[in-house]
C-alpha cells in the first residue's frame, strides 16, 4: 500500500464530519509543525501551512460529508476501488489532505491551505484572510482524472417554514417509507437519473389522493440527492407497497396537518433536478436539489433545498423562482450560504497544469463542474493568483456509494509533482 493510501486510511480514523472536525485539525497542525511547516489557524478553523519560499499553494477542505455509519469508518479495496462499508468514505476531500501529507513527509517547499466546513456553505473559503504569497493555488478537490477544471457553478441555500395547525384525521394510519435509494451528488450528480426518495414519496402520496398529514421526516443532507423519506398519514383507504414504497398499517390514530393536502401538493408540483443544460460545457446549466422536509408533531414545517447555476443571474432566477414557489404555499423563505460561480479561465497556469495532465494520462481536458468550487469564493478574495482545479476519480460522493479508484490516485499525484516542479522552473527564470 502506498504513503498516500496509508496517509488516508490513517485520516478514515479521525472523525471529521462537517462542523465536528477538530480532532482532524488537531492532528493536521501537529503533524505539519513536526515536519518544520509555519502553521496559522483562524477564526473559522481554517489552517494555514508554509515552509521556504513557495511559489505554488495547494488547497483541500478537510471536512467530509458523513452518510450511513460515518465517522465509524471501516474501508476495503473491490477491483482496485476503496469502498467503505455502509457509510461515506470521505475521499471528497480526503484523498487530497493524504497527498499534501506526503509532499510534507518529502520537505516541499509549498503553501498548503486546508479550509473548514466546505460541504456545508464553503463557510471556511468564505472567511480565508491569510497572506497567501504564491502566484498560484492548486485546488485539489475534482473527481475525474485527466481533467482539469476551470469553472463551477455558483450556488445557494433556499430554505422555507412555516408553522401549521393540527386537527382531528379520519380512516387508517400509515408509515409510508422510502428507504435506502442510491443517493449522490446534488450537484454533479443531479442529472444521473437517481431517484429522489422525497419526489417518490411525494408523487405517491399526492397519485393515492392522501390529504391527511401527520408527520414527515426526509433527506439526509442539503447537498445530497435523499435517500430516505417517511411519512405518518391517514388515509379513508387502503394503501399498498410499490416497487420503492413500503406502507405499514399502524394503530395510532394521530391528528393531521390543518394544510397538509397543500404539503403534498407542493412536493408534486416542486421541480427537483436541472432545471437547464448548458450544450457548450456538457453540463448541467440550472438545477436545484429538494433535499429534507421536516413536518413535525408541533406542526413545524421545514424545507431545504440546494440551488445551483452556471452564472450569477441564472443563480439569482432560480432563486426568485423558488422563492416564489414556496411564497405561494405561505412559506417564509430565507437564502443562505450563498457562493459565487467561478468563471472558465483559461490562463498560462491552466495551460501549464493541462500539460502536465497530458503527459502523465496521454490525455487532457478543460472543463467547468457543476458543483461548487472553493475556487470561485477563494478567487474573488486574491484576484492576481491564478487557478486550477484536478483531483483523482471518486464516484458517488455525498453517499454510502462512495469510492475512489486508487490507480488514479497514484497518478494524480505524479501530476501534481510535475506542476510542482514545473511551476519551480517557470519562476526561477523570473
Amino acid at each position: 500500500m502506498s504513503s498516500i493510501i496509508e496517509h488516508f486510511q490513517t485520516l478514515t480514523q479521525i472523525p471529521h464530519c462537517s462542523k465536528i472536525a477538530d480532532r482532524l485539525l488537531e492532528f493536521l497542525v501537529t503533524f505539519s509543525k513536526e515536519r518544520g511547516y509555519d502553521v496559522e489557524v483562524d477564526d473559522v478553523k481554517n489552517i494555514y501551512l508554509s515552509k521556504g519560499k513557495p511559489t505554488l499553494c495547494l488547497q483541500a477542505h478537510y471536512d467530509m460529508v458523513c452518510m450511513g455509519k460515518a465517522p465509524v469508518l471501516e474501508t476495503y479495496i473491490e477491483d482496485g476501488w476503496m469502498k467503505a462499508k455502509d457509510s461515506s468514505l470521505g475521499a471528497d476531500n480526503g484523498m487530497a489532505i493524504a497527498m499534501m501529507m506526503q509532499l510534507m513527509d518529502e520537505g516541499q517547499e509549498l503553501e498548503f491551505l486546508f479550509t473548514s466546513d466546505e460541504e456545508v456553505g464553503l463557510i471556511g473559503a468564505n472567511k480565508v484572510a491569510f497572506d497567501l504569497k504564491s502566484p498560484y493555488m492548486l485546488n485539489l478537490d475534482s473527481e475525474d482524472e485527466a481533467e482539469v477544471y476551470i469553472g463551477c457553478a455558483g450556488g445557494v441555500d433556499i430554505t422555507a417554514s412555516k408553522q401549521d395547525s393540527y386537527v382531528d384525521g379520519t380512516g387508517y394510519c400509515y408509515e409510508v417509507a422510502v428507504k435506502g435509494l442510491v443517493g449522490g451528488h446534488s450537484g454533479v450528480d443531479i442529472d444521473k437519473g437517481i431517484p429522489s426518495a422525497i419526489k417518490v414519496l411525494g408523487e405517491y402520496l399526492y397519485e393515492q389522493k392522501i390529504t391527511q398529514l401527520a408527520s414527515m421526516y426526509a433527506g439526509e443532507r442539503r447537498n445530497s440527492i435523499p435517500a430516505n423519506a417517511v411519512a405518518i398519514v391517514r388515509s379513508e383507504s387502503k394503501l399498498e407497497n410499490t416497487e420503492l414504497v413500503k406502507v405499514r398499517e399502524l394503530t395510532e390514530r394521530p391528528k393531521v396537518l390543518r394544510e397538509g393536502d397543500k404539503t403534498i401538493e407542493m412536493l408534486h408540483r416542486f421541480k427537483h433536478g436541472v432545471h437547464a443544460q448548458n450544450e457548450e460545457l456538457g453540463i448541467p446549466d440550472v438545477s436545484i436539489n429538494l433535499a429534507i422536509i421536516t413536518a413535525d408533531e408541533k406542526g413545524g414545517l421545514l424545507v431545504e433545498t440546494s440551488a445551483r447555476a452556471m452564472d450569477a443571474v441564472k443563480l439569482e432566477n432560480i432563486s426568485k423562482e423558488t422563492l416564489a414557489f414556496f411564497n405561494a404555499y405561505g412559506y417564509q423563505v430565507k437564502l443562505e450560504d450563498k457562493y459565487p460561480a467561478w468563471k472558465p479561465d483559461i490562463s498560462d497556469f491552466t495551460n501549464l497544469v493541462s500539460q502536465e495532465m497530458q503527459s502523465v494520462f496521454g490525455k487532457t481536458k478543460m472543463m467547468a463542474i457543476h458543483a461548487g468550487l472553493e475556487c470561485g469564493v477563494i478567487a474573488e478574495k486574491y484576484p492576481a493568483m491564478k487557478f486550477a482545479s484536478i483531483g483523482p476519480t471518486i464516484r458517488y460522493p455525498h453517499s454510502t456509494r462512495e469510492m475512489v479508484d486508487l490507480e488514479s490516485v497514484e497518478r494524480t499525484f505524479e501530476v501534481v509533482k510535475q506542476i510542482i516542479r514545473s511551476v519551480n522552473e517557470e519562476q526561477k527564470r523570473y
